[in-house]
Formats: structure tokens, sequence, C-alpha cells
């Protein structure tokens, strides 16, 4: 089923119901879907590297994106 499809079941789902705390259960998770950080569901070790990125660049420890990318271009 692809995802439209998807979507008008569920909305189908939640015309159909008088059951407050199944939608009260639906708007706590769009609310926490919309609060979350993605810093918060990366592994430590991306975590790692992203700060490792970051400190390299800070330093001035870069190439130049043409140069980056010619090694991969053969």
């Amino acid at each position: 089923m692809n995802i439209q499809a998807e979507k008008l079941e569920i909305m189908k789902m939640i015309l159909e119901t008088e059951n407050q705390g199944i939608l009260e259960s639906i708007k706590n998770i769009f609310k926490k879907e919309a609060q979350s950080d993605f810093w918060e569901t990366l592994t430590e070790k991306q975590k790692q590297e992203i700060k490792e990125g970051i400190e390299e660049a800070d330093s001035g420890d870069v190439i130049e994106f043409e140069h980056f990318i010619q090694k991969y271009h053969k």
C-alpha cells in the first residue's frame, strides 16, 4: 500500500471513531514528533563524527569540494 492510501485509511478510521482516548493518543503522537530533535535520534558514534567534522571545519582543516569529488569520479 502506498503512503497516500495509508493516509486515507487512517483518516477514515479517525473520522469513524468516537473514542476520545484514541484521538488524544493521535494528537500526542503528532505533538511528540513536532518536538523531537533529530540529534536525539543519532547514535553516539554519529554524534561524535559530526562533532569531529565541526571541529575540523572550525580549525580550517578542510578541502575544496571539487578537489574532494575528483577522487571519486575516476
